[in-house]
């Protein structure tokens, strides 16, 4: 068994453990990244496309936006859209900032190549990642790769490997606190190398359910529509899903639909969940390893950079100035934006989708909200604050 040892050991290379990999880089702190993945595999997948401003501001002082900048579309609103009336959000207005999108996929492009560039270490397929006596001042993580068995030791272990990782199952039953709501539906997504429908987001509700039209680029879109999770990807051609969005997003938007061959399509389910505490020992979970929102209120990247800002403010403090305030405040001050962002993507969520359960009247109140929304600047100004994201502090 080889045997090393480093400040921090990062398990999961998906934005959260690149993000906070480079900024520990950045403040001289030592860090290995294991990932059961191949490299491949994790610069493949397709996920959100919306970054707060706050996200934004993060990769340009990580020295990671170059071709953000270059490529990433600043949008300045959204619109939400119900049984056929429209309403935008101007966030520009409301906030005096704005969303930028820019796909996971390629953040995570970009973090693979500075960390690589930099001369940082990531272990791609990494199999039967298990950390260790993560209670103990000298923990340590170990691993299979390439047939040899490895073992790493390290002041902290990050936990930044996603909801179905290792991570969070290392903290015991009795101390693992965890709040969760299943939706009863899912999303049905399409990605095709078609112009977007329009030049912002499109939140829609109606009759038929809940559609979201997105983009990646100027010649790239994303587009979901509301599903049953009974349904499976084989039950909808292509054909039929762009029939079907034409139809929730109404004859209107759907004049501006150019329709192309799907080049990925999947069923996501939607949940909220989330864990306590984001800290047992010297472990310390980021990310999608201690909490999930429905997409909905865009909201899922977004909380892990936020976490991960936190975490290497108090991993700094930590190794400069010898103080672990701020690492004993982790957990706390994480979980205190996780809720709120909890709490946004639960909203828009339930105003948004048709539930098989709801009543008349549940229905009738979706669309008083709507309607007060639609009707008072400091409604739009709230669902608009959230949206660019909260303070960090």
């Amino acid at each position: 068994m080889s045997v090393k040892s480093t400040q921090v050991v990062i398990i999961g290379s998906g934005p959260a453990g690149l993000m906070l990999a480079q900024f520990l880089h950045l403040s001289g702190i030592d860090c290995i990244i294991l990932d059961r993945q191949t490299r491949s595999h994790i610069e493949g997948r397709i996920r959100a496309g919306v970054l707060e401003h706050g996200t934004v501001e993060a990769l340009r002082e990580a020295g990671v936006a170059d071709r953000l900048d270059r490529e990433g579309m600043v949008h300045d609103g959204f619109e939400l859209a119900f049984g056929g009336d429209r309403h935008r959000i101007c966030l520009k207005d409301l906030t005096g900032k704005s969303v930028t999108v820019y796909g996971q996929t390629e953040v995570t492009r970009d973090l693979i190549e500075a960390r690589l560039a930099a001369g940082g270490e990531i272990v791609f397929e990494a199999a039967n990642v298990t950390p260790e006596d993560v209670t103990s001042a000298r923990p340590k993580v170990r691993y299979s790769h390439d047939g040899h068995d490895h073992e790493i030791s390290c002041d902290f272990i990050a936990g930044c490997d996603g909801f179905h990782g290792v991570s969070r199952q290392t903290i015991p039953e009795d101390v693992r606190k965890e709040f969760k709501r299943i939706y009863p539906f899912g999303w049905l997504g399409v990605l095709s190398d078609v112009p977007p429908v329009a030049d912002e987001l499109i939140y829609a509700s109606g009759d038929r359910g809940f559609a979201l039209c997105s983009m990646r680029s100027g010649s790239r879109s994303r587009y979901y529509i509301q599903c049953s999770m009974d349904e499976e990807v084989e039950d909808w051609s292509d054909e039929a899903f762009w029939d079907e969005l034409a139809l929730r997003i109404g004859p209107d938007t759907a004049a501006n639909l150019v329709r192309g061959r799907s080049i990925e399509k999947s069923i996501a389910p939607l949940r909220s969940y989330v864990c306590e505490p984001m800290r047992y020992g010297n472990l310390l979970l980021a990310g999608d390893a201690a909490h999930i929102v429905p997409p909905t209120g865009a909201k899922g990247l977004n909380l892990a950079i936020a976490d991960v800002r936190l975490l290497h403010r108090a991993l700094e403090a930590r190794y400069r100035k010898n103080s672990s305030d701020a690492l004993d405040a982790y957990s706390a001050s994480a979980l205190a934006r996780v809720w709120k962002a909890e709490r946004f993507s639960w909203y828009l969520s339930m105003m948004m989708h048709r539930f098989p359960e709801h009543s008349a009247f549940e229905q009738r109140m979706q669309r008083a909200e709507f309607d007060y929304v639609r009707s008072s600047e400091a409604a739009s100004r709230a669902i608009a604050e959230n949206y660019v994201g909260l303070p960090l502090d």
